[in-house]
């Protein structure tokens, strides 16, 4: 290991982390203004370095293994420590800005995220901030590699092999929502006018799905589920076409009525949505995860 490490070459791992960001070659090389088969061969040292293969074909893309997930987490954390070497020995460590990498579950509402996360941008005189969204396994496995500081869900569910640390942010009930030509029917007999309604839902993995599962159950209400959804953004934009009825936190009500041409058919009796966060730390001292956890809680009490 201590002569692989001697001989290890960085430029091609930052070739690798600019294909990762690209998705592609092609992308990359426009971005290094080096030609394809250069790039190609960078990174096919590298893995040859490794004994692994770091990426996988996706149509014309390409998307990171589960190996190149992990060498992508510790590729970032490389060039950005040494990114604050430069500025420390210039004398200048306060030069760059205070950034937050957050992860957000791809399962959760993009307007709670958005709300929860707005604070990071107000902390300090500079302030960034990077969102990756995807599945909340490889967000966490990220996180607990350094290369994001917060993830937000909505589901508590965490791969038992991976250390980290769960926040409970707040609750908030559930509203269903329709194209508003379609609400006034359907408002006259909630939550009965559901039944043979046609319904569009999250994906059974989610625990929102779960648990809107459970409660038409115990209702006894059959509806037509016309659109099953890993993303919330597009289950909205097809129920604003008309396809169907749909879920979101009754806290974004006049966000989602308003952005989407919607109306709210009614709240889901006795149902309640948490959001959590999760961090590397059981007590976060990064000032950005410190203002969002605190911002969150308090908007999602009231």
């Amino acid at each position: 290991m201590i002569a692989w490490m001697e001989g290890f070459n960085y430029h091609h791992l930052h070739y690798f982390r600019v294909v990762a960001r690209e998705g592609s070659i092609a992308g990359a090389s426009k971005q290094l203004k080096l030609a394809p088969p250069t790039i190609s061969a960078q990174v096919h040292e590298l893995e040859e370095s490794l004994g692994q293969k770091l990426f996988a074909r996706a149509g014309r893309g390409l998307v990171l293994t589960e190996t190149g997930q992990t060498v992508y987490g510790y590729a970032e954390q490389i060039f950005r420590l040494g990114n604050e070497m430069v500025d420390a020995v210039d004398g200048q460590p306060a030069a760059r800005p205070l950034q937050l990498r957050a992860g957000v579950d791809r399962t959760m509402s993009g307007l709670i995220a958005n709300r929860i996360l707005q604070p990071a941008l107000r902390v300090g005189g500079r302030a960034s901030i990077v969102v990756r969204e995807d599945t909340l396994e490889r967000l966490v496995a990220q996180l607990a590699l350094g290369a994001l500081d917060l993830v937000l869900s909505d589901s508590p569910a965490l791969p038992s092999r991976i250390k980290v640390y769960a926040h409970v942010l707040g609750e908030c009930p559930l509203s269903l929502f329709a194209r508003t030509s379609q609400v006034a029917a359907l408002k006259r007999r909630f939550p009965c006018s559901l039944d043979g309604a046609p319904l569009l839902l999250p994906c059974v993995d989610s625990s929102v799905r779960q648990a809107i599962d459970r409660w038409l159950e115990a209702e006894r209400l059959r509806p037509v589920i016309v659109g099953e959804f890993d993303g919330s953004t597009l289950m909205k934009l097809f129920g604003q076409a008309g396809h169907g009825i749909f879920p979101a936190p009754s806290l974004l009500e006049r966000e989602v009525c308003k952005q989407y041409g919607v109306a709210v058919i009614g709240r889901i009796p006795g149902m309640r949505q948490r959001h959590y966060a999760f961090s590397a730390e059981r007590n976060p001292r990064h000032p950005s995860v410190v203002a969002v956890l605190r911002a969150a809680r308090a908007a999602l009490a009231g």
